[in-house]
């Protein structure tokens, strides 16, 4: 199978790049990306069933692959909320698809968002997790602007084996993530 641009990307200069700056010993140490999660919560499904529809058609159209409605799990009588309603969806992209997206986010989406100078450095979980919140789902190339009911946020997650914040920064600024100064 053919690898996609940001693989070649990762395996010419990021593998490089992290073995000189790192000094890992063996070839397998050098962290890699190990899924992208992509979630979207859909408050507005407690009273408008269409909404969540919505939000899973533009979830597809943006990662490629069909989400899984998550449901809430508890009752929130404030929020005229049930136990097992949908709330949400969420999508896991691993592989070709993951990287795929991850270029096109990177090089495509990111920049078309409004004042956009760089996503913050400072967004790392302490393990090497990259989580990145996104005001709505218009910056990405293949939603149409008619067909959008409402302008929906979603969460992004980038998940590295990397062990330390330093390395997954290096390695996602390596693959071109544009980081703000």
């Amino acid at each position: 199978m053919a690898k996609t641009r940001l693989q070649e990307k990762y395996l010419s200069e990021a593998v490089k790049g992290m073995m000189d700056k790192f000094k890992y010993k063996n070839v397998m140490e050098i962290p890699k990306i190990e899924k992208i999660i992509i979630n979207m919560g859909v408050g507005e499904a407690v009273t408008n069933s269409k909404a969540m529809e919505s939000a899973v058609s533009d979830l597809t159209t943006i990662s490629g692959q069909k989400p899984i409605v998550t449901k809430a799990k508890k009752s929130i009588a404030a929020f005229k909320l049930r136990a097992g309603m949908p709330i949400g969806a969420k999508v896991t992209l691993r592989g070709d698809r993951m990287y795929f997206f991850l270029d096109k986010l990177m090089n495509l989406a990111l920049p078309r968002v409004r004042d956009f100078r760089g996503v913050s450095t400072a967004s790392f979980d302490g393990r090497g997790n990259y989580a990145l919140g996104l005001k709505e789902q218009l910056i990405f190339p293949e939603i149409e602007y008619d067909k959008v009911d409402k302008a929906r946020g979603m969460d992004i997650i980038i998940v590295t084996t990397a062990k330390t914040d330093e390395e997954a920064r290096e390695l996602l600024r390596l693959l071109g993530m544009p980081f703000s100064a």
